[in-house]
């Protein structure tokens, strides 16, 4: 890994120089490689559980910080102003536990009299309230506190006061506050790490959703905007960075007479409490000026000097620049602190004038010619600068609209990748990253819609569940699909419009409507039909998205819902209809968009004649939510002319046709023999984006074992291999005379894509002197976070039984892994071939321990993973016994129920695979 190399033996060498040359014909194609690995992250490390006696801040019986909670504060308060001192008692080297102090001082506007105050505390002691009416300036009256009352569920404190507040009146709520500082990545956290071979420590915040509560007491909804003045205390050694520039640095002493530092800040604009943010660290940084914006990466030091910030310093100042030209309104900060975190569980979050990132997201080294890693931090980077105006300046409502801040943000973060690295294929990634891959979530019935009401996030309904691709990947897929009906130019405009209308302020999706459609009735070249609000709200406010069916001879599309037709309850149907905007060719001519605005309809343009050339193509290069469902007709044409003319078929729409196919096949729609005539013209394909989609439908990642025991494997790997042969010996031949040449095409980045498979072929053919080279590597100082995950990946792929044994033993030690990483381990180990037994049986000799650390959950996750290997009765009631030994009985049910399930699925891919079978004898020599 990085500089280092990495060394094998001789036997591993020798067959790993082979693999380099074979990965493009075989494993570029039946891979793992380019499919799983372009995003491929690991399992999440599941946090232990927590201690039952572990002690409160709030209460000794209650827990720290409860799930991010929905439920609203009274209004009869509106937040104004804070000023907040935060000082965390951290020295360099020192032994933990860490805590921190702090005092707000929170003006406020009565809007209601009462007689309490309610704001967000969380997991913080109490070192003192008061209030005291007028600004602090004017030195008011003080209001005499009864008493202050912490509600832990509620995440609230109750101030309760012996006189009322009045309504038009400001009061200042005083309140001194105590925390712990842990190592958990929210809210205030501290983090250890190494840099030029020394250990440290750094500070730094995470507060979205909800966890400015756990910080300091405050009114944390994002509606409730304010002011800030923030001054930290900390070690004199270490730097001090917030959302605003630092005004004054001066030192003060502790009641000990040590010496501390005092940063203070210059007053912030108005935002959000989620978006306050703290960082202090022995960092440095790089610089440089972008229309007066001062921008900073920060990061290790040993990062910074190696260059590894450059690009991203680089690309940071253009692609605000772009964003501000495009949308026409200007940055309102005077700097931007960018910081590369070693250690950091959101993977990037746009705090206002200081952004924070896992360093991995924005680290590139120079020496890397290859543009996947750039493209990957330019989209990250993009993303984050891109909520600078869509959820900082302008933030949603409420979180039920959380879509307006994340897909909002997901559509603009390729914007500005492709404004810096203009030779990425904008579609091609987008569809590849974003469309397809929520498409295949976004089918079942527990998936909720886009836009959710208030009313139902209130609830139980955990904040954290918005953070998913149903949020960030169908919400900017849908603002693709309405920037594509509108043109991205009326689009732009309504956005301009919207941002300076709600300015420092809130917003809801009914506020974007209306903006959009101010700009719809202001001119005639677009017309819709029917309003915005109705158009959008068929996508944002139902579950799912429709299947079109298309009718060749009557020129009929009618839609319903995607849905598994497969399952018993799936006849009982939503009658959801989506307003739907239909782009389409004929013959290769496009033709103008037309519109189902019901559940169906005739369109006599779209009736074909008797001739096999005359086709139809609905959905055109992907610009719409939706799935296509041919009449045989059209396939059987549109495959003859894949054979005859792929070209004719735009690449986008060539990708989206063979999905569609597949996705159709396994939800019931179609026969798979029917998707398969659309394979026969691969050897004609030199896309590797839809040899990718190719491969992700026909090898699946949770059938690669299951296909290894049936006849069906060996006529596949045939099938495949000779239709791969022409794009293998094109990127082969780029290879051996010129590899230069590949630089710029995003998906043939095959070193950067392959690190996975080939680490872990390398531990598989080597022997323990190879595991223990990878083990060594793992626990290297230097170690990315990205390569550690490679390298533990890698080491659940040896072939020898007992070095599996010892891997998953090293998963219980406290002090080789944390305890973060063992139910990874055994994740990793249970999906390998020789692994999935081993683990199981680690699993069920080490059970008390395990349930000790992770409760049932861990089990839940296993067994997930080892169905895929249950196929038989005696592996059913093998696994039965253990349930019934460990389990409650309303779980011994579930899971029994879920076993049954796992069986049933099993069999029908086991006839799914027959048939696939007798398909391929048919067409081996076509």
């Amino acid at each position: 890994m990085g500089a280092q190399g990495l060394y094998v033996g001789r036997r591993a060498a020798a067959l790993l120089a082979a693999l380099l040359l074979a990965l493009l014909a075989a494993l570029l194609a039946l891979a793992a490689l380019y499919g799983r690995c372009r995003q491929e992250e690991p399992p999440s490390p599941r946090p232990p559980r927590p201690s039952p006696t572990a002690p409160s801040l709030t209460a000794p019986q209650e827990q720290a910080h409860a799930a991010a909670s929905g439920r609203r504060l009274p209004r009869n308060l509106l937040p104004l102003h804070y000023d907040l001192e935060l000082w965390p008692r951290v020295r360099p080297g020192q032994a933990g536990p860490f805590a921190f102090s702090g005092q707000v001082n929170i003006t406020v506007h009565c809007l209601h009299d009462t007689d309490a105050a309610v704001l967000h505390s969380s997991g913080l002691r109490s070192r003192g309230a008061a209030v005291v009416r007028g600004p602090l300036s004017e030195a008011g009256a003080v209001m005499e506190v009864a008493g202050l009352r912490l509600d832990a569920e509620g995440e609230v404190a109750v101030l309760e006061l012996r006189g009322r507040l009045r309504a038009g009146r400001r009061y200042v709520l005083q309140l001194g506050f105590q925390g712990r500082l842990e190592e958990d990545l929210d809210g205030l956290f501290l983090t250890r790490y190494t840099d030029q071979g020394m250990s440290s420590m750094l500070i730094a915040s995470q507060l979205e959703p909800t966890y400015a509560r756990t910080v300091y007491p405050c009114f944390d909804e994002p509606a409730m905007k304010a002011t800030f003045n923030i001054r930290i205390v900390h070690d004199p050694s270490y730097v001090a960075l917030s959302n605003m520039p630092a005004i004054d640095v001066s030192e003060m002493k502790d009641e000990n007479g040590s010496l501390w530092t005092v940063t203070k800040f210059n007053t912030s604009l108005k935002m959000s409490t989620y978006l306050t943010a703290f960082v202090i660290c022995d960092f440095d940084y790089v610089t440089r000026t972008e229309r007066g914006n001062k921008i900073r990466i920060w990061a290790r030091k040993e990062a910074v000097k190696n260059g590894y910030v450059d690009y991203a310093l680089n690309i940071t100042g253009p692609i605000f620049s772009f964003l501000e030209d495009l949308l026409n309104v200007s940055y309102p900060l005077p700097k931007t602190d960018l910081v590369a975190l070693p250690d950091f569980g959101a993977g990037a979050m746009e705090n206002w004038g200081l952004m924070t990132f896992q360093e991995s997201s924005l680290m590139y080294q120079p020496s890397d010619k290859f543009t996947s890693k750039k493209a990957m931090i330019a989209i990250i980077v993009s993303h984050e600068l891109g909520h600078q105006w869509f959820g900082n300046l302008v933030t949603m409502n409420w979180w039920n609209d959380l879509w307006l801040n994340e897909g909002l943000a997901s559509y603009f973060e390729y914007l500005g990748a492709i404004f810096v690295e203009p030779k990425l294929s904008l579609d091609k990634i987008f569809y590849d990253h974003v469309v397809q891959p929520v498409l295949r979530e976004d089918n079942e019935r527990g998936v909720r819609s886009l836009s959710e009401t208030e009313e139902k996030i209130k609830g139980s309904f955990s904040l954290i569940s918005l953070f998913d691709s149903i949020t960030y990947s169908k919400g900017a897929s849908i603002t693709w699909m309405l920037s594509g009906f509108l043109t991205e130019k009326l689009f732009i405009r309504a956005l301009t419009l919207y941002l300076k209308e709600f300015s420092f302020s809130n917003a809801n999706q009914d506020d974007l409507w209306t903006y959009i459609q101010m700009v719809v009735d202001a001119q005639n070249e677009v017309q819709l039909p029917a309003s915005v609000k109705q158009i959008m709200d068929s996508w944002t406010c139902q579950n799912g998205f429709p299947v079109l069916t298309l009718n060749l001879t009557t020129g009929t599309i009618s839609q319903e819902q995607f849905l598994n037709k497969k399952n018993e309850n799936s006849t009982d149907s939503y009658n959801n209809t989506w307003i739907i905007p239909i782009s389409w060719m004929r013959n290769g001519s496009s033709q103008p968009l037309m519109w189902l605005d019901k559940s169906s309809k005739v369109f006599p343009e779209m009736q074909v004649s008797e001739s096999e050339h005359d086709w139809v193509l609905l959905n055109v290069n992907l610009n719409g939510y939706y799935r296509v469902n041919y009449d045989q007709l059209n396939l059987k044409r549109l495959a003859r002319l894949l054979e005859n003319d792929p070209k004719a078929i735009p690449a986008v729409s060539r990708f989206q046709l063979i999905d569609d196919v597949f996705a159709l096949t396994q939800f019931g729609y179609i026969q798979i023999e029917t998707a398969l005539e659309l394979t026969k013209y691969l050897a004609r394909e030199d896309e590797l984006f839809i040899w990718n989609i190719v491969l992700l439908n026909l090898v699946p990642e949770n059938w690669e074992s299951t296909l290894k025991n049936y006849e069906v494997y060996p006529l596949l790997k045939k099938y495949l291999l000779k239709r791969m042969l022409p794009i293998y010996h094109y990127y082969a031949g780029f290879i051996r005379e010129n590899v230069d040449a590949l630089e710029d095409d995003y998906f043939a980045q095959i070193p950067f894509l392959i690190r996975r498979p080939v680490c872990c072929y390398g531990v598989a053919v080597g022997s323990d002197k190879e595991w223990n080279f990878a083990w060594e590597m793992y626990n290297r100082t230097d170690s990315t976070k990205e390569d550690k995950d490679i390298l533990l990946s890698a080491m659940s792929c040896a072939k020898e039984s007992w070095l599996l044994h010892r891997y998953l033993q090293y998963g219980l030690s406290d002090t080789l892994f944390s305890a973060n990483y063992t139910s990874v381990i055994i994740l990793y180990a249970v999906t390998k071939d020789i692994g999935h037994r081993i683990a199981w049986e680690f699993v069920t000799e080490n059970w008390p321990l395990l349930n000790e650390r992770y409760g049932k959950e861990l089990l839940h996750d296993v067994l997930k993973v080892m169905g895929r290997f249950v196929n038989t009765d005696v592996q059913i009631q093998e696994l039965q016994v253990f349930y019934n030994a460990t389990l409650e009985e309303d779980e011994r049910v579930a899971t029994t129920l879920l076993l049954e399930l796992t069986k049933i699925e099993n069999m029908e891919r086991r006839k799914l695979l027959i048939k696939v079978a007798k398909w391929l004898q048919k067409n081996l020599d076509d």
